[in-house]
């Protein structure tokens, strides 16, 4: 060949390498989402990972009881949290009650019924600490009559959210007067800036108030609590003409609210923790509204500052890590598809990239007082890994050395060796009492898929030393928790132990098959990293991996636990997780795994299971199991079925009912499944192996990694 038609060939490679290259912005943008009435299902994020600022349909916080029963208005940061003062000497040791297992008793924190000191001593633990509420920062609207205006009086809404920047742009009018309004945070501090453009600020007719709401210790908190009996204070500081501070003090936490204006505006106090912001003489109000703690020298930024960090943030984002466009496929359910993976991106990087772990509800409202729980930090973060944003996962991974002595006593409190990872846990580590929490175990093994996708990442003998301690006191723990079965010369996990499908009796449950095979592989991964790291290996972990107890099966199907021989004749069984279908899904093959028993469970799941009484992670494992048992077709199907657990609304969230509005491990689910479905995991040579291969899928993707 002469070398000009050598060269021509060379550049007409590189010429279509670059035209399938994925258009991201395009990708990105044609999902913007548009919001035109006020919906209190369709609020709108912006934040950073550790910080999140949710708005109703005026750009701010305007209308939060509204609101409070949809998608709440709220602000949150991973640092914000209070505890009520222990004022009846609580000792966590009131929580623990003595279970029989493995032959002595094993101590377990826990929910009674009586007598009344443990209960409250109990609910203290399970209340305290708290994520906190941060503030209310939203508009006041005065109509023509000097009255103020309800969510009835904005007319014309019209807001969007880009993705692309990260910026909420609303418009709406009040009594036919336009406001404009633009949000953003920034992407490094947990501020917010807002440029309002309105004649009514002119007027006076229109205000910003900054509202900080006492804490309800409940279950869940929106925002909205403005009366309470605990002695906090609010104070206000004019730190010049265009600047003034608010120093919060409650019980064991205080902070600032740092609030930053331009143009000619005024602040004043208008209650115990009510603040006002009056523009003068201008129809145009930019404010930046920091939150920090009051011990941290954290400096305010402009909105210019916060909007550039917010543009340049995001940007970075969306051209990092993996990407995936549908279009050109002709299934009606790919643009639905595409959709829920932009979205969920979006708010996965919103709510979940932090230090800490986050809660389900992420940072916009509490559920379990704002406690997370760390069984599901597997579908908060794994998928990080795979679209190649492993970064992401591992900013919240040494959390776990913060913690990691107090894993150890829980550990060394029950009789076991190494580290017992907390379930229902705070910021700091400590475990909350519950009668189900307690006894999980399927977050054991967690910390090692964490670590060794971070060194698929990075494989790196630097890699194994960063994480090799808590790898190897993980599976210290699960090789001392598998208890020897001499009669049958087995292993057995349980009882004391609560599968991930949390329909079973602890001290009546042994050996879960998902549990079983995550014990397998992750003793066997535990393995290979002391083998990268040339040490030896522990005796015990290679006792419990050669006589751990094989998957328990009745017929040709494996049951959900060897003790529960009716599986699937309980009704009661066929109810919560299917968690049977991790065994290979979540997980890979494995030398306990029969496949054409496996494609047997996941036919009869598929067929009878009471799929209104599940999660919204559960779609997303079928469709990973499916897509491993090559049913494509299955797979796609799963991620569709029509559950109202399984719904995304306008703004990308995971609605599962009344009482959890928003449901973020089903959004890292999502994403996981299509991560694999067009990755691959181990083993796999085909391109986009969860896809059907009929015409119908049209997959372009690109930067993603394998699945174990």
């Amino acid at each position: 060949m002469k070398k000009y038609q050598i060269i021509a060939l060379f550049l007409f490679v590189i010429s279509l390498s670059a035209q399938q290259k994925i258009d991201r912005k395009a990708l990105v943008n044609r999902h913007n989402v548009q919001i035109t009435a006020i919906d209190t299902l369709a609020s709108l994020t912006v934040g950073n990972g550790a910080f999140a600022f949710t708005v109703d349909a005026t750009g701010l916080q305007t209308f939060p009881k509204t609101y409070q029963n949809g998608i709440p208005l709220g602000t949150e940061s991973e640092w914000g949290w209070d505890s009520y003062k222990n004022t009846e000497n609580f000792k966590f040791s009131e929580t623990l009650k003595d279970y029989q297992q493995y032959g002595r008793n094993i101590s377990y924190t826990v929910q009674i019924k009586e007598p009344k000191r443990k209960v409250d001593a109990i609910n203290w633990f399970r209340q305290n600490p708290h994520l906190v509420q941060l503030g209310n920062l939203g508009f006041e609207i005065l109509k023509k009559d000097g009255s103020q205006a309800k969510p009835s009086d904005i007319k014309s809404i019209s807001q969007k959210l880009n993705l692309w920047t990260g910026e909420i742009e609303s418009y709406f009018e009040v009594e036919g007067i336009p406001v404009t309004v633009l949000t953003a945070s920034h992407q490094e501090k947990d501020a917010i800036g807002v440029k309002v453009k309105s004649d009514l600020l002119q007027q006076k007719r229109l205000k910003i108030s900054l509202r900080i709401p006492f804490p309800t210790g409940d279950w869940a908190d929106f925002g909205t609590k403005y009366e309470g009996t605990q002695n906090y204070t609010s104070t206000l500081k004019q730190k010049s003409k265009t600047e003034a501070v608010v120093t919060h003090v409650m019980d064991s936490i205080s902070y600032n609210v740092d609030l930053m204006w331009k143009g000619n505006a005024q602040i004043k106090k208008a209650g115990d923790h009510y603040f006002v912001v009056e523009a003068s003489n201008t129809n145009t109000l930019e404010l930046s509204c920091l939150f920090a703690l009051a011990a941290n020298k954290t400096e305010n930024s402009s909105f210019e500052t916060i909007q550039n960090s917010s543009i340049k943030g995001w940007e970075q984002f969306w051209l990092s890590g993996a990407a995936v466009d549908f279009s050109g496929s002709t299934d009606p359910r790919a643009k639905e598809l595409e959709r829920r993976v932009i979205l969920s991106q979006y708010l996965t990087k919103v709510q979940c990239t932090g230090k800490v772990p986050p809660q389900e509800t992420g940072l916009t409202y509490n559920s379990w007082y704002g406690k997370p729980h760390l069984e599901m930090h597997w579908w908060h973060g794994v998928h990080f890994a795979l679209w190649n944003r492993s970064e992401l996962l591992e900013k919240s991974l040494p959390w776990y050395q913060k913690v990691f002595d107090k894993a150890k006593n829980i550990a060394k409190r029950q009789g076991f060796e190494g580290a017992r990872w907390q379930k229902m846990t705070d910021p700091d580590g400590n475990e909350s009492p519950s009668s189900v929490g307690s006894f999980l175990i399927w977050q054991q093994p967690h910390f090692i898929t964490y670590a060794d996708l971070i060194y698929r990442a990075k494989p790196t003998a630097a890699t194994l030393k960063l994480y090799s301690e808590r790898v190897f006191a993980t599976a210290d723990f699960m090789a001392s928790f598998a208890n020897y079965d001499a009669k049958n010369d087995r292993y057995v996990l349980g009882p004391g132990v609560i599968p991930a499908q949390e329909r079973f009796k602890a001290m009546e449950t042994f050996n879960p098959t998902y549990e079983l095979t995550y014990w397998n592989w992750a003793l066997k991964t535990a393995i290979s990293w002391k083998h990268g790291l040339n040490q030896n290996v522990p005796e015990k972990w290679e006792k419990v991996l050669a006589k751990l107890s094989k998957l328990p099966v009745s017929g040709d199907v494996y049951l959900a636990t060897e003790s529960a021989t009716d599986s699937y004749t309980n009704p009661e069984f066929k109810t919560d997780h299917p968690s049977v279908l991790g065994t290979f899904g979540m997980l890979p093959e494995t030398s306990l795994l029969d496949k054409k028993i496996m494609k047997n469970t996941f036919d009869l799941v598929w067929k009878t299971w009471s799929w209104d009484k599940t999660w919204g992670w559960d779609f997303p494992m079928t469709a990973m199991s499916a897509a491993r048992l090559n049913m494509p077709e299955k797979a796609i199907d799963a991620l569709f079925m029509n559950v109202t657990t399984n719904t995304y609304l306008k703004n990308g969230h995971n609605y599962q009912a009344e009482r959890l509005t928003l449901y973020l491990p089903g959004n890292g689910g999502l994403l996981t499944a299509v991560a694999m479905m067009c990755a691959g995991w181990d083993g796999t040579t085909e391109e986009n192996p969860g896809f059907p291969k009929d015409g119908t899928w049209k997959v372009q993707s690109e930067g993603f990694q394998k699945m174990f």
